[in-house]
């Protein structure tokens, strides 16, 4: 297949970016509803939509969501018929998460239903910074380009960043994926405050992230506390968080007696296993070392709350 007879169908935010990273943008032509980065894709024709209402207040989505996975639906479903209509050649897709985006099993389900078969599926599954680089490698095998250019510009990113700390203190970090209930972020994330030049407390660097109680948070009391809850922007997340500081612990925190309370666009980096990633690190480490990094991210990828 030439690359002219591209047709690709991306259902994972971070798997549009992916590909619009390895210079193959073009050949999109289908997304899924929250594939929004970069501009363009947004007038691209939508091949999913969610089954729950991602506008509540935190604990109101956990308990829906909750309520789809226990009656066996999905969160997420798929336009068979404009898929058909789209004809990819390829799919982009994830079995990483049955809550962040259409699960392969549905893909392949799907792909049943349609009369042409030939479509190639390609599905990520990342839980550690080497598996986003190994899945840019793969899509670009299957797509017939080269990843190696954009590779080796994020792992010099990675470098340079690491190579301006020269850091005595590494500030203690918990990165909060939900806030009610509470969830530590995991995966690739304490992978990120490492590289950032902090030290992350309670996450598991390649591991789901956890449920935690407040008394894990009260006892790790972390110098800093990062809120990057999973699908918010930096609005919703500073709703998030103002709900928890209702909390009677909330108070006892020495992250939150000394402001050292962060707010970030968890939907647009952290949460998003690709290119941005990197971007996601360098995010870090301004709010971790501003006398080091200049706020480049601040106010629109993070902001200090009060």
């Amino acid at each position: 297949m030439s690359r002219s007879d591209l047709r690709i169908v991306s259902l994972i935010p971070s798997g549009t970016e992916i590909v619009a990273a390895l210079g193959c943008g073009s050949h999109l032509v289908g997304r899924s509803h929250e594939c929004d980065y970069p501009e363009q894709v947004r007038t691209l024709p939508v091949c999913t939509a969610a089954n729950l209402n991602a506008e509540q207040p935190s604990r109101d989505i956990h308990n829906q969501v909750m309520e789809l996975l226990q009656s066996a639906l999905g969160i997420y479903r798929l336009d068979l018929e404009q898929l058909q209509q789209l004809k990819p050649t390829h799919i982009v897709t994830q079995a990483q998460c049955e809550v962040c985006a259409v699960s392969l099993a549905e893909v392949e389900q799907a792909l049943t239903q349609i009369t042409d078969q030939t479509t190639q599926v390609i599905s990520l599954q990342p839980s550690l910074l080497a598996h986003v680089w190994q899945d840019m490698e793969r899509v670009a095998i299957a797509l017939g380009c080269d990843s190696q250019s954009i590779l080796q510009q994020l792992q010099a990113r990675i470098k340079a960043c690491q190579q301006r700390q020269n850091i005595e203190h590494r500030p203690t970090v918990a990165c909060i994926e939900w806030t009610d209930p509470l969830m530590i972020a995991g995966n690739w994330v304490p992978e990120l405050v490492n590289l950032a030049g902090g030290d992350p407390c309670l996450g598991t660097i390649g591991q789901h992230s956890s449920w935690l109680t407040w008394e894990q948070l009260l006892a790790a009391n972390p110098d800093m506390i990062v809120c990057m809850p999973c699908g918010f922007n930096l609005e919703q997340t500073a709703q998030a968080t103002q709900e928890l500081a209702q909390q009677p612990q909330w108070q006892q925190l020495q992250a939150v007696q000394n402001q050292q309370v962060y707010l970030t666009d968890g939907n647009q980096y952290f949460n998003r296993p690709g290119p941005r990633l990197v971007d996601s690190m360098e995010l870090l480490a301004e709010i971790f070392h501003p006398h080091i990094f200049p706020p480049r991210y601040a106010g629109h990828g993070w902001l200090k709350f009060h």
